[in-house]
């Protein structure tokens, strides 16, 4: 079922890149390191602190449901008809989504800038941004994020790959669910980034170069 949340805005004359990307692929770190050579501004982890400040929602809600398709639960059957019966986490999904917009906008609007995930590529699409989508197999997403999970995180490799699916999972169901396209299409981005056993320092030279040229 398709989903259409129309916002009129005018459109901005900033140059924009959008990363979307899959869990350990590397993508944040091209982000950050296109944002480093470019000079464009980076936005990441600072669009899930402004949401929270805005909708007076923690930070790890906001993150929870912020890559996360939004599901009204309870329906109600009343004889041919049926009735959705409030679901305040599906409100509250759409309320960060609705926040995320206009964040968005405004962050595209202020200056040049990098957006990762988010769906930004579809919300800010009159805006024509340099899409990209960073993916990779499953071994390298594996070994980053292995090598990169933190102290406290007592994973194994058998968990980690599980958590590796359900965060791609879920980043899938939420963009299909806004955008009515399919997240890692390569329909659906400019430019489509294989991280497989690649030094994310030497590619990130290399993309910036490349995108700097054909955003100028």
């Amino acid at each position: 079922m398709a989903h259409d949340y129309i916002f009129v805005s005018e459109v901005c004359m900033n140059r924009i890149i959008t990363i979307g990307r899959e869990f350990g692929s590397g993508g944040r770190e091209i982000g950050r390191r296109l944002s480093d050579r470019l000079g464009f501004a980076y936005y990441d982890q600072e669009i899930i602190t402004e949401i929270s400040k805005r909708t007076k929602l923690s930070e790890e809600y906001v993150r929870q449901v912020s890559e996360r398709r939004p599901v009204a639960s309870f329906p109600i059957h009343t004889g041919i008809s049926f009735f959705s019966a409030p679901d305040a986490v599906f409100q509250q999904s759409m309320t960060v989504f609705s926040e995320q917009h206009k964040l968005l906008k405004e962050l595209a609007d202020k200056s040049d800038c990098i957006i990762v995930g988010r769906c930004a590529d579809y919300i800010l699409r009159d805006d024509n941004p340099f899409s990209i989508f960073v993916y990779a197999d499953e071994a390298s997403k594996l070994a980053r994020c292995m090598a990169r999970k933190s102290p406290e995180e007592n994973f194994s490799e058998r968990d980690m790959k599980r958590k590796m699916a359900e965060i791609d999972r879920a980043r899938a169901g939420y963009y299909s669910f806004f955008s009515n396209k399919k997240w890692g299409d390569k329909a659906s981005y400019d430019l489509m980034v294989n991280t497989t056993n690649r030094d994310i320092k030497l590619l990130s030279a290399a993309l910036a170069d490349y995108v700097k040229s054909v955003i100028e």
